[in-house]
């Protein structure tokens, strides 16, 4: 697959993903894909038990925002931002690809958190 079929695949991914279409979000997996939730020790192995615990969620999204998405070949990472009641979660998503399809997917994802004073005069506040 070319890098910008890929893309392409990856933006309507985000897209499925931030309107809640299960469905589509979950076109862009192989069968076998295997996905990892290093933070919490978690790996979910299968399309239709990703996309069953993805659609079994107690807080559905209320939010949703790409920050960039960048990669080569095979090898695809996604920055964005979802909220959860209210709450956002800074997360990245690191995608390889076979054959057109993700066969591995690993998410971070993070809490916001006050940053510290001491270090303010070597530092500027992004949104």
């Amino acid at each position: 697959m070319e890098e910008e079929q890929i893309r392409e695949a990856l933006d309507a991914h985000w897209q499925a993903s931030a309107i809640g279409d299960a469905n589509a979000e979950h076109d862009i997996y192989d069968d076998n894909t295997i996905c990892d939730y290093p933070q919490s020790g978690e790996r979910i192995f299968g399309r239709s038990n990703l996309q069953a615990l993805r659609s079994h969620h107690p807080g559905k999204p209320s939010g949703f925002n790409v920050r960039r998405v960048l990669g080569k070949g095979n090898l695809w990472i996604t920055e964005y931002t979802i909220t959860y009641q209210g709450k956002p979660a800074f997360t990245v998503s690191i995608m390889e690809f076979r054959n057109g399809k993700v066969v591995h997917e690993t998410q971070y994802f993070a809490d916001p958190f006050e940053a510290p004073t001491w270090r303010s005069q070597w530092v500027e506040k992004i949104e």
